[in-house]
């Protein structure tokens, strides 16, 4: 471990905690819309509404402290990627969600549940990771764990792709489809984005 001789800023790793344990409440929400009936998803588009307007004022925090703190806990460039990752993160969640709503999507189709499964749990594996910025311990298997989450998402998001494509869609259904399972396929890049910038971190400080 790199010995420093100045204190630092410790709220930012209270702030990275707050954005991702509200990122497992977005994923919540997006296996709640499995299940709902069609009456029943704007409210939880409602619900998610805010959950990322509560994201967006994360983010702000952070970059609010990191523009006025001297001394930051590690690299300035690195705070902006990671609290940048996981707004992304709430923004394509609540996207996919307010999508199905718009859409009147009346059925999802089969895989799209996998999609959001892989998401939730990586959801988990980033709330659970976060505290451990503190310390620098125990993160390697979070990085390797979440990154395989998304080579397990990119096979889910080929399937449908393949899915959607042969031929029992009308082409105006396949569009909107296509547009959801891309942007949860997107949110599960960004989970991947935020192992990275956890991993380079990790790196760095060692």
């Amino acid at each position: 471990m790199r010995l420093r001789l100045t204190p630092r800023e410790t709220s930012f790793y209270d702030m990275f905690a707050a954005s991702a344990d509200n990122i497992v409440t977005g994923s919540k929400l997006l296996m709640e819309l499995l299940g709902a009936d069609s009456s029943a998803r704007a409210e939880i588009a409602d619900r998610m509404r805010a959950a990322e307007h509560a994201g967006d004022d994360a983010t702000h925090a952070i970059f609010h402290q990191l523009n006025s703190s001297f001394i930051t806990p590690f690299d300035r460039e690195d705070i902006y990627s990671l609290a940048g990752s996981l707004d992304d993160i709430m923004d394509y969640m609540e996207e996919a969600v307010d999508l199905v709503v718009l859409y009147q999507i009346e059925e999802l189709p089969k895989g799209v549940e996998q999609q959001i499964e892989v998401l939730a749990r990586a959801a988990e594996l980033t709330a659970e990771a976060m505290p451990n910025l503190r310390t620098m311990q125990n993160l390697t298997e979070y990085w390797i764990e979440v990154n395989r989450l998304e080579n397990q998402a990119d096979q889910i998001h080929r399937k449908l792709l393949a899915h959607l494509f042969n031929g029992k869609y009308d082409a105006m259904d396949v569009l909107k489809l296509k547009q959801i399972v891309d942007v949860l396929e997107e949110a599960a890049d960004a989970f991947e984005h935020v192992a990275n910038t956890v991993e380079t971190i990790a790196v760095k400080e060692s």
